[in-house]
This record gives structure tokens, sequence and C-alpha cells, in this order.
């Protein structure tokens, strides 16, 4: 079997499947693990995706208004690489490439389009559906099956370990210029770890919120995670986020539980990395039960607490 995977957490998938030998195409994005950016990437960007955030929203935003496609697909290499599966998504037409993606440059083989898996969620149990529906296609059900009984494991021991601990209220941001409130699989994740979002909905989009909302919601926690940045990238824009108005009257911040955390590998991702992302909350909200194993290569500290 032949598969080319067009979504990063799909090619996590399918390693954790123990199928990462039948990859032969990835997407620009797929960087986990290490290995597979030796495969030839199929998709790329139709944006600048260098800059501030703001000027990446104001480059989706004319993409979209403008009905033209955020992401290019090379179909005559897909068709040339013969997959017999192509995983892709369809639940963000920001974040990955799409089915529709693969419309604009000319159709690939009709028997090709028959074969193409697309996953769709915003729910950690959709989440885990998706690994299903991805292990039935690559021919590993029962390997399947078991990854997702042993994730949901996790989910629930960490579920009872936060079920008699102090819950503080908590907001996480997606993006910082403009900031969206992460919704999703993010405020499930926060409620696992032990903690209430305050700002953004289960299972639905994360969307654009006004500062006044998060200074108005003045959280205990504070986590600040853009979509598609890491570490680095994000502490280039923490000057920006710390202009907004009464950033550093904030509960959180005074308090010194404000974060930042690794977006692209962790929150964004529907991939097995997002079980490790209740983890790292649970890092954050609760560090006198949790010791902070990942601080520092996935979280870090966003402000000392005032005197």
């Amino acid at each position: 079997m032949r598969i080319v995977s067009l979504l990063a957490s799909a090619t996590e998938v399918v390693c954790a499947l123990g199928a990462g030998d039948l990859l032969v195409g990835r997407s620009h994005e797929c960087d986990t693990p290490p290995w597979v950016t030796r495969l030839p990437a199929l998709s790329a960007p139709t944006f600048d995706v260098t800059g501030s955030s703001l000027a990446i929203d104001q480059r989706v935003r004319a993409k979209l208004q403008a009905g033209e496609p955020l992401y290019r697909i090379d179909e005559p290499l897909l068709v040339e690489l013969s997959p017999d599966v192509v995983l892709t998504q369809s639940h963000c037409e920001v974040c990955a490439a799409s089915p529709a993606d693969l419309a604009h440059g000319g159709a690939p083989a009709g028997v090709l389009r028959e074969h193409i898996i697309a996953l769709r969620t915003g729910t950690i149990d959709g989440i885990l559906a998706g690994f299903l529906d991805v292990a039935r296609a690559i021919d590993r059900t029962l390997a399947g099956q078991a990854l997702v009984e042993g994730y949901r494991g996790r989910l629930d021991a960490l579920r009872a370990r936060t079920s008699d601990l102090p819950r503080p209220t908590v907001v996480c941001l997606e993006w910082i210029e403009p900031p969206f409130a992460m919704g999703n699989w993010g405020p499930e994740l926060v409620e696992t770890a032990g903690g209430v979002c305050l700002l953004g909905r289960p299972g639905e989009h994360s969307t654009t919120t006004p500062w006044e909302a998060v200074r108005d919601a003045d959280p205990d926690v504070l986590v600040v995670a853009p979509c598609g940045f890491g570490l680095a990238r994000t502490k280039t824009e923490l000057d920006v986020l710390r202009a907004y108005p009464g950033f550093h009257e904030l509960r959180a911040v005074r308090d010194g539980r404000a974060f930042i955390a690794d977006g692209n590998s962790l929150f964004n991702r529907s991939g097995p990395t997002v079980i490790d992302t209740a983890d790292v909350l649970a890092e954050m909200l609760h560090p006198g039960v949790f010791p902070p194993r990942r601080r520092g290569t996935h979280w870090e500290s966003l402000a000392e607490p005032v005197s």
C-alpha cells in the first residue's frame, strides 16, 4: 500500500500505527517524526507565512474574501506517486490542505479520488474516531483500536487525578493579533487537565475575540499557543501581547500564571500529540501536583508574579 498524507496529524497517526514505511508523500507541514521530512512535499501555502500574526491574518482574510485557495497541491506529482490512499481534512480550510484544494489545479485521475480520506473533527471523540478511520483505510484496524484505547485510558487517568483539585479559570488564545479564543478540542483539554475554560466553545471553530473579552474574563491562567507557531516564534510577538490595554493587570499575569506554549506541535494538531497537550496543561494549572517535565520545551512562563 502507498499512502500520501496531506495533513501533519494524519502523518503522525500513520506512524503511530506502525505504518510509516507506507508513506510516499507528505504535506509541507509534516515534520513528525523528523524522518518524514525526507519524503516529497505535495502541498504549499499560496500566501506568505512569514511576518507577524497580524500580517498573516490579513493575507489569509484577503485570500478568503477573493475566493482564492490557501494551499496548492502538486497534482502531477500526486498522480505520479500513485497512492492507494490520500489523507487530508475538511475541518478547517485555513489550517491545512483540504479536498477542495485538490480541485484547483485540475483533478487527478478519478480512481484516485475514490481513495481520499478527509478527516473532520472539532472534538476529542472526533479526533479518536478519525484515528480509527485512518486505521481502517490503511488496513491497521486492530492497531487503531489498541491505539485509541490507550489514549482514552490516558485521558481518563488524567481526568481522575484532577477531578478533586481546585479548578482555575483559563483562557487559551490561538492567535495573538487579532486574538482568537481557542475552540475545537481546546476547552475539553482544559477540562481534562482540571480547569474551567472561559472563552471558546468545545467543538466549535476558534474565533476572533475582542481583547476586551479577555480582559473582562480576567482568568486565573492565561495560555497563549498561536496556531502553527512554536515557542521561538511566539516569543517574537510578546511585545504585541503585552501592549494590549490592561494586560499587566490581568490576574494571571500578576500571579505569574500566564504561559506560552507550542501551538504548532501540541495545541493545534488533531493528532496523537493532543493527548500530550492535556498533560502540558495539567503542569501549568496544577504545578503542585504535576512536575513541570515539559517546561522549557513545550511551554514557558510568560510573566513573573508581581510582588
